[in-house]
């Protein structure tokens, strides 16, 4: 998935980190630009808030994906499951979550939810928070950035069998809910584990992978939630036609089983054998679908970059737009995940970064804030949080995400001609710039690499083809003097 770092950047990476949570007090000042009645006014608000933040080990190489944060832990009940746990020894139990002296502390707010109907158009904006603890501290650590949408992960990405959701996380989600305001229906969107594989061709671990999926969907039921976001799959080497249908099967098979849940596919980045990098694939998929109202697509702009289609000017949004509508119908896309990219146009490489510091650049945001068919879908961050620290560690700043929330808001209406936004794109763009091309070097590097491989190829190729053509000439000359072989 979700979720798909060194920040957030990709979650099956998430999934194989280790954090151990840390808080201080520290100094912010946030600079928002208000738009009221067409003038835009700037303000500075400095002020002392608690910050959480996650100390995060050193992320190793992994296949692309994931995004997030480390381990969600369900404030499960305490009944052991051992009719579906596969594991052979037995671990310590997890030690309960410390408390602070003043949870009051604990919950300030970094931003202020912004109220919908005082924006240009019904954005709802947020982040990928964390559930651990349970899944209803999701929704404090929405409102603590000010999200108006938010996604999680609704059990542990590190195994496959989680205990049940416990009574208790359930009432307390249900009642935040509603303390809060948020439509569980419409703007929460969990994000599916990266451990799943629909397109899995191996039975034993094609059961494997939908008894994890179903058991998603059965969670989002519980706690009202309407939308499920997932990563579609590998081929493992198969067609892709057939890797569609298996997850099309798989699908249907979790609708039948399931009465609400809308099952959204994620558009991929287009490395290897993964699934969902062209739009076509996930109209394949779509197509196999018997029940067309359960399920849908939720666009990355990262990966959708990534893998070739353009978001930067106006006219090449529009095109992107178009292609989408025309190959799988707009009537699908049910979410967003905002990401810039730190690898280029085309890249095939899922490298998420900050809003505006890319390559996509903050022209491609403005683009989606102004669409207005996307309207009240829920637009979802995953942008990198990580903050390196003097003494050299690595904190997650959770204020990063509050601040780019307010941005994106502010970009509803802005005229991309004025001086604020032309100063505020060369700002983003300056501070991204050294990350830019050191990831551009890399790519350039590895085509120059690429174009010797296959240069090789064409050369060996094309010895054979020569070897082969003599010996036939040859051939043909034998048996035109009448000797035989």
């Amino acid at each position: 998935m979700a979720r798909r770092s060194a920040p957030r950047q990709s979650a099956r990476k998430a999934a194989q980190t280790q954090v151990a949570a840390t808080e201080s007090k520290q100094k912010v000042v946030s600079v928002t630009s208000v738009d009221v009645n067409g003038t835009s006014t700037t303000l500075s608000v400095e002020s002392i808030v608690d910050v959480d933040k996650t100390r995060a080990t050193k992320r190793k190489t992994a296949p692309p994906e994931p995004e997030f944060d480390g381990e969600e832990v369900e404030n499960i009940s305490r009944a052991k499951d051992t009719k579906n746990s596969q594991e052979t020894t037995k671990k310590p139990a997890a030690k309960k979550r410390k408390t602070t002296k003043n949870e009051a502390e604990d919950t300030m707010p970094l931003a202020s939810r912004t109220a919908i109907p005082s924006l240009r158009r019904a954005m709802y904006i947020g982040a990928h928070v964390s559930g651990a603890g349970g899944v209803h501290n999701s929704i404090r650590n929405a409102a603590h950035i000010g999200a108006n949408a938010f996604a999680l992960f609704l059990k542990s990405q590190r195994k496959w069998v989680s205990p049940p959701l416990a009574d208790e996380a359930k009432t307390q989600f249900h009642a935040l809910i509603k303390e809060h305001s948020y439509d569980a229906g419409k703007h929460i969107l969990p994000h599916g584990s990266y451990l799943v594989n629909l397109a899995q061709s191996d039975a034993a671990k094609a059961a494997q992978a939908y008894d994890g999926f179903l058991d998603d969907l059965q969670r989002c039921e519980a706690l009202g939630i309407t939308l499920y976001n997932f990563h579609p799959g590998s081929t493992g080497g198969e067609t892709m036609a057939s890797a569609c249908a298996r997850i099309a099967a798989q699908l249907n098979r979790a609708h039948a089983a399931t009465s609400s849940v809308v099952t959204l596919l994620e558009n991929m980045c287009g490395s290897g054998n993964v699934v969902g990098s062209r739009f076509e694939d996930l109209r394949d998929i779509i197509a196999l679908v018997d029940d067309k109202s359960r399920v849908g697509v939720c666009i990355d702009t990262c990966h959708a970059f990534a893998a070739g289609y353009d978001l930067r000017s106006p006219e090449a949004f529009a095109q992107t737009m178009a292609k989408f509508d025309s190959v799988v119908g707009l009537r699908y896309l049910r979410a967003f995940h905002l990401n810039d990219s730190k690898a280029p146009f085309g890249s095939h490489r899922d490298l998420h970064a900050n809003i505006g510091t890319g390559f996509l650049g903050l022209q491609a945001f403005h683009n989606i804030m102004n669409h207005e068919p996307l309207q009240g879908l829920p637009m979802v961050l995953e942008t990198p949080i990580d903050e390196k620290q003097p003494d050299g560690k690595t904190v997650e700043n959770k204020q990063i995400w509050a601040d780019e929330i307010k941005l994106l808001e502010s970009l509803i209406g802005m005229d991309v001609e004025s001086a604020e936004f032309k100063q505020m794109s060369e700002e983003f763009q300056a501070k991204g710039a050294s990350e830019r091309q050191k990831i551009q070097e890399q790519v350039d590097k590895k085509a120059e690499k690429d174009a010797k491989k296959d240069a090789k190829k064409d050369a060996k190729k094309g010895s054979k083809a020569k070897k082969k053509g003599k010996k036939k000439k040859d051939e043909d000359s034998c048996d035109s003097c009448g000797e035989s072989d």
